[in-house]
C-alpha cells in the first residue's frame, strides 16, 4: 500500500519509529493516561499531558456545529499553550463555537451525544466511533499515535466528491494524491485536477477535512487520510456529517463552506471561444454570424497571446490590446453590445502567491502584483471599456489560499466600479468555498477523444457533488486528436448543453463554430507541443448536419432556461447542485447510486449523453417511478435499465412523473424579450411541485426583494394545478403574464397576475 512520497505506510511508521528516544520521563507520561478526564460542558478536569499524536502532547475538542455535523479538532500543545487552527480561506468563518468537550490524555471510553449522533471515543488506538442514537454504526475514525494517518471504514457503498478531476467515479480502491493543476491525473481524459478534501459516503456520512491537507488510500477495506509527513499532521480538524438525507448532507456542507451566488443569467446561455486571431474584420463577422444565422449566443471569449499566436492582448499576461486584432478596443465591446453580445478576456496570473483583498490600499509606490488589490486595479482600465467577464487561467502553483483569494478577486474587484452587476469569471483553479464567489470552473486542457466524453460525464457528478455548480468542458475537447470527428463535436455539444458552462473552446478553433464543420476550414493548426494532437481529416470538414444539429440543442438550451435559472436559484439557497448524481434523489436505490453515466439536470430531467462510436441506442437506468421520453413523450416504467434507440442528434432525455416543466421561448440572448407565453407541461403520474424563479438576471436587486416565485403545485388524482406568488416575492414586470399550461393532449391558456389560481383537467 502506498503511503507518504512513495513509501508504504508500514515503512513510513517503521522510520518514525527509528526517530522517537523513549525516555523515564514518556513512559511515565503513558503510564498517567488513566488520568486524563473531558471538559464537558458542565465540568473541567485537566490531567497531565499524556496523549501523543506525532510526538507531540495534544488536546482533542469536539465542537457541535448543527443537529447533523460535529467537529473534531486534535491540537499540539507546545510551552503549555494550545495551538490554533490555521485558516486558508475555504469555511464561511473561523468559529464553530465552544468545544462542547476537550480531552488530554487517553481516559476510559466516553460517550458523548452530538445532535441526531452519538460519539464514543476510546483510547489506544485513538478512535472515534460514530453511531446513531440507535446505536447503529455510522463510521469509525482511527488516527495512529506515531504517524498521525487517518482510518477510517471504506463500506459497501460509493466514496464520492473530492473535487474535479482523478480517478472516476466511486474513489474506492484509488489512491488519490489530491495534487492540483493539470498535472494532477490523466490530463487528456479526466482534465485537471481541483481536490477537495470532502468526501461523500453514501451510506449515510460526510466528512470535510480542513486540516492539514494530504493524500487519501481507498484500496483497503480501511481508507486512510496520510499528512503529508508527521511534522505536518496536526492540527487535525476534519467535519463529520451524518445524515441518510442526501439533501442534508449537501445542505451542511454549504453551510460550512457557504453557499453559492447567483451568477449573471448571460453566463448561463452559449459562449463562444476563440483562439488565435486574423484581423479586426473576423472577429466582428464572426459576432454577426451568430445573429444573422439565428444561433443563440451570449458571450465571446478571446483567448491571449503567448497561448495562441495571435490573441487580444499583446503578450501572455498583458492587460495592452493587440492593436493587428483590436485596434479600436472600444469600438468593437460597444459593437458586440450592439448586437447583445458579452465579452470575456482571457488572463493569467503570473505570479504564484496571491494575498489580501482588492479593497486593501495599493499605492503607485508600493506596487506588489502579490497582493490582489494592485493585481485588480491592473484590469480595471480594460474593464472600464466594456469588458464583460475575465477567463483567469493557469494558477496550478498557487497554495489554496491563494486560489481562493483569485477567486474572490475576480468576484469583488468588478464589484468596485459596477457595484450592482454581478460578476463573471471562468477559472481553472480553485479550493472549497470557491462558491462563495459565483466561480466558474472548467475541466483543462483535454483531448478530443471518446474517452474523454465519457469520464467526463462522472467527473461532472463529482465535482457537483464537491460544491462547485458552475462547471463544463471545453466543449470537442482542447487537443484535436484523430477521433476528432463531426460525431464526436456533436455528442459532446450534446452532454455541454446540460453542463451549467455551456462553452465551446479548442484548437483548431473553427470547427468549435456551430457551423464550422461545413467550411473546409480547421482554423489555424496549433497543434504543436501536444502528443497525439492530429488534424480532422478533410473529408470531415464538409458536414451538413452539424449546424442543425447544434441549433436544435442550442435553442433548447435558451429555452429551459426557466427551469435551469430556478435550478440555480435551488442550488444557492439550499446547497443542492444542478447537475445532480441519482444518489441526491435516490439513495435507496443501490444500482442508481452506482451509476456514473447520466445525472440529473436539476429535480426532474434525467440525461444520458452519448458516448459511445457509432452508438445507435443508448442503455439508460430509470430509477423508480414513471418517467417520460422529453422527444417522444412516451411513458416507460422505471426501477430498470431501458435501452434507448439514438441517431446523431439524439440524447436521451427523460422527464419525472410529477414534473411541472417550464420552457420559455427560443431566444437568442437571455436578455431577448420575445412576447410569446410561457410554456408549463405536467408529466402526470403522482402529485409534483415546481418553484419558478425570476429576477432581472444582472443586478443584486433579488436580495432586495426584487424577485419572483410562482409555486406551482400538481394534484394529481384531481388533476389541478395550483399557482400562487411565493412568499417573499413579488411580480415583475410584466405584471401580467400568460401561461401556456400542457397536460397530455390538452392545453390551457391562463393569466396568472400574482392571486392564487387553480387550472383544471
Amino acid at each position: 500500500m502506498v503511503g507518504v512520497a512513495g513509501k508504504t505506510i508500514g515503512e513510513f511508521k517503521a522510520n518514525e519509529r527509528m526517530k522517537k528516544r523513549y525516555d523515564r520521563r514518556e513512559v511515565l507520561k503513558g503510564m498517567s493516561a488513566a488520568c486524563a478526564a473531558f471538559l464537558l460542558p458542565d465540568e473541567q478536569v485537566r490531567a497531565e499531558n499524556s496523549l501523543h499524536i506525532a510526538g507531540q502532547d495534544v488536546e482533542i475538542q469536539i465542537g457541535s456545529t448543527s443537529k447533523h455535523t460535529f467537529r473534531l479538532s486534535i491540537l499540539p500543545i507546545k510551552n503549555g499553550r494550545v495551538a490554533t487552527i490555521p485558516t486558508d480561506g475555504s469555511l464561511v468563518r473561523e468559529s464553530w463555537g465552544t468545544p462542547v468537550a476537550t480531552m488530554r490524555g487517553a481516559a476510559g471510553a466516553r460517550t458523548i451525544k452530538l445532535g441526531d449522533v452519538n460519539l464514543r471515543i476510546t483510547p489506544a488506538p485513538l478512535t472515534f466511533t460514530i453511531e446513531t442514537a440507535a446505536a447503529e454504526p455510522i463510521q469509525k475514525i482511527t488516527v495512529d499515535e506515531e504517524t498521525g494517518v487517518v482510518s477510517f471504514v471504506t463500506g459497501e457503498s460509493p466514496i464520492l466528491a473530492l473535487g474535479e478531476g482523478g480517478p472516476q467515479f466511486d474513489r474506492r480502491g484509488s489512491i488519490e494524491t489530491m495534487r492540483s493543476g493539470q498535472g494532477g491525473y490523466n490530463l487528456a481524459t479526466h482534465g485537471g485536477r481541483v481536490p477537495i478534501p470532502w468526501l461523500i459516503g453514501t451510506a449515510g456520512w460526510a466528512m470535510f477535512i480542513h486540516q492539514p491537507f494530504g493524500t487519501f488510500d481507498f484500496t483497503g477495506a480501511e481508507s486512510k487520510f496520510l499528512p503529508a509527513s508527521p511534522d505536518a499532521a496536526l492540527p487535525l480538524d476534519i467535519f463529520f456529517v451524518a445524515s441518510r438525507e442526501p439533501a442534508t448532507i449537501m445542505a451542511e456542507y454549504a453551510r460550512l463552506t457557504g453557499h453559492a451566488e447567483m451568477p449573471p443569467l448571460w453566463s448561463l446561455g452559449y459562449q463562444q471561444s476563440h483562439r488565435t486571431l486574423a484581423s479586426r474584420e473576423e472577429i466582428l463577422t464572426e459576432a454577426k454570424t451568430f445573429r444573422e444565422k439565428k444561433l443563440p449566443c451570449d458571450a465571446l471569449i478571446y483567448l491571449g497571446t503567448g497561448f495562441c499566436p495571435s490573441g487580444w492582448n499583446t503578450e501572455n499576461g498583458s492587460f495592452s490590446w493587440n492593436s493587428r486584432v483590436f485596434p479600436d478596443p472600444k469600438e468593437i465591446l460597444d459593437e458586440f453590445h450592439k448586437d447583445n453580445f458579452r465579452a470575456v478576456l482571457h488572463v493569467v496570473i503570473l505570479t504564484r502567491k496571491l494575498r489580501g483583498t482588492v479593497h486593501d490600499p495599493c499605492g503607485l509606490a508600493r506596487f506588489d502584483e502579490e497582493e490582489a488589490s494592485c493585481y485588480w486595479d491592473a484590469h480595471r482600465k480594460d474593464f472600464a471599456l466594456g469588458v464583460d467577464g475575465w477567463w483567469p487561467d493557469e494558477g496550478d502553483p498557487l497554495d489554496i489560499a491563494s486560489r481562493l483569494t483569485r477567486n474572490r478577486m475576480y468576484w469583488e474587484g468588478p464589484q468596485i466600479d459596477r457595484p450592482n452587476e454581478r460578476p463573471y469569471a471562468l477559472h481553472r483553479n480553485g479550493y472549497a468555498g470557491m462558491q462563495r464567489y459565483a466561480s466558474f470552473l472548467w475541466s483543462g486542457d483535454v483531448y478530443s477523444t471518446w474517452e474523454t466524453l465519457k469520464v467526463h460525464i462522472p467527473n461532472a457528478i463529482n465535482t457537483a457533488l464537491s460544491g462547485i455548480p458552475y462547471w463544463g468542458t471545453d466543449i470537442g475537447g482542447f487537443v484535436p486528436t484523430k477521433e476528432f470527428t463531426a460525431e464526436l463535436y456533436l455528442r459532446w455539444f450534446q452532454f455541454g448543453a446540460f453542463c451549467t458552462l455551456f462553452r465551446c473552446h479548442g484548437r483548431t478553433w473553427k470547427l468549435r463554430l456551430p457551423w464550422g464543420w461545413d467550411t473546409g476550414d480547421p482554423g489555424p493548426v496549433e497543434i504543436n507541443n501536444y502528443g497525439g494532437a492530429a488534424i480532422p481529416d478533410a473529408s470531415q470538414l464538409h458536414n451538413t448536419q452539424v449546424e442543425p444539429i447544434c441549433r436544435k440543442y442550442m435553442e433548447l438550451r435558451y429555452r429551459m432556461l426557466p427551469y435551469l435559472y430556478s435550478a440555480v436559484r435551488e442550488c444557492a439557497t439550499t446547497g443542492m447542485p444542478i447537475m445532480r448524481a441519482l444518489w441526491l434523489h435516490y439513495p435507496d436505490d443501490p444500482v442508481a447510486v452506482a451509476r456514473d453515466d447520466e445525472y440529473l439536470w436539476g429535480r426532474d430531467v434525467l440525461v444520458a449523453p452519448v458516448f459511445e462510436k457509432g452508438a445507435t441506442s443508448r442503455r439508460v437506468y430509470l430509477p423508480r417511478g414513471s418517467w417520460y421520453d422529453f422527444w417522444t413523450g412516451e411513458r416507460a416504467e422505471g426501477g430498470r435499465e431501458i435501452e434507448r434507440d439514438v441517431d446523431l442528434e439524439t440524447m436521451p432525455l427523460y422527464v419525472r412523473a410529477g414534473a411541472i416543466l417550464p420552457l420559455g421561448p427560443v431566444k437568442q440572448y437571455t436578455s431577448e424579450k420575445v412576447n410569446t407565453p410561457l410554456s408549463v407541461t405536467i408529466y402526470p403520474g403522482v402529485d409534483g411541485s415546481f418553484s419558478l424563479y425570476e429576477d432581472d438576471g444582472r443586478s443584486f436587486n433579488y436580495r432586495k426583494g426584487e424577485w419572483m416565485g410562482i409555486k406551482m403545485a400538481w394534484n394529481d388524482s384531481r388533476r389541478i394545478l395550483s399557482l400562487h406568488l411565493a412568499e417573499g416575492s413579488r411580480m415583475l414586470p410584466p405584471a401580467r403574464r400568460q401561461i401556456e399550461v400542457k397536460l397530455e393532449q390538452a392545453t390551457r391558456q391562463i393569466v396568472f397576475e400574482g392571486r392564487p389560481i387553480q387550472v383544471a383537467f
